[in-house]
């Protein structure tokens, strides 16, 4: 595994829900890590929520694609709805998962940011700047599958990128599993209890 450097020291596992709680829960498992969530949103094209034109984590932590907005006539009250729209869903998700539990603190330590997979690569720019806010020692982004494009966009974001495969021909991060089923909140909830006092 490629990230046995980081076994038993005081490194934190942050998952993105909600696939990348199950990648998150094995990797801190594996490396005897503490495991906590990062929570950003996607926003969706008007019709085709799946195509991300960003991603949202707090109202200060908005990532847009301009040139899509502009390809795809998006106009900005749009965007803001959705922004909003977001916004209530990752308060609702905390809450959810959380419950009075405050996030760990991340400030001076290695942060592992873990996700099922990449794909434009939205929601994971929006955790690391949500993330790299809070002066972590250092930032990482494992994941098992990314699209080359998207790779070289990140690897600028962080100190380190470790995706198991990168591949050039993508159309989505389901295509590299041979089962892709949605992790629901319940699972989420039970994986993150597991870990409350650890």
């Amino acid at each position: 595994m490629k990230l046995l450097e980081h076994k038993d020291t005081e490194a934190i596992v942050l998952a993105i829900p909600r696939g990348g709680i199950v990648i998150g829960d094995e990797v801190a498992r594996a490396l005897n890590l503490k495991l906590d969530v990062v929570i950003p949103r996607k926003i969706g094209a008007p019709g085709n929520p799946e195509l991300a034109i960003g991603a949202v984590v707090t109202r200060d932590h908005a990532m847009i694609n301009r040139e899509l907005v502009r390809q795809l006539n998006i106009s900005e009250a749009y965007i803001e709805q959705e922004i909003e729209n977001q916004l209530r869903e990752i308060e609702r998700r905390r809450k959810l998962y959380l419950g009075e539990r405050p996030p760990l603190q991340v400030q001076g330590k290695v942060v592992l940011i873990v996700d099922d997979g990449l794909a434009t690569g939205y929601t994971a720019l929006a955790a690391i700047r949500a993330v790299r806010e809070q002066n972590p020692a250092k930032l990482v982004l494992a994941v098992p599958v990314a699209p080359r494009e998207t790779y070289a966009m990140l690897e600028r974001e962080v100190d380190e990128i470790i995706a198991v495969e990168v591949h050039d021909l993508f159309f989505a991060v389901g295509q590299f599993y041979e089962v892709f089923t949605q992790t629901t909140d319940s699972e989420v909830t039970e994986i993150l209890s597991e870990y409350r006092g650890a």
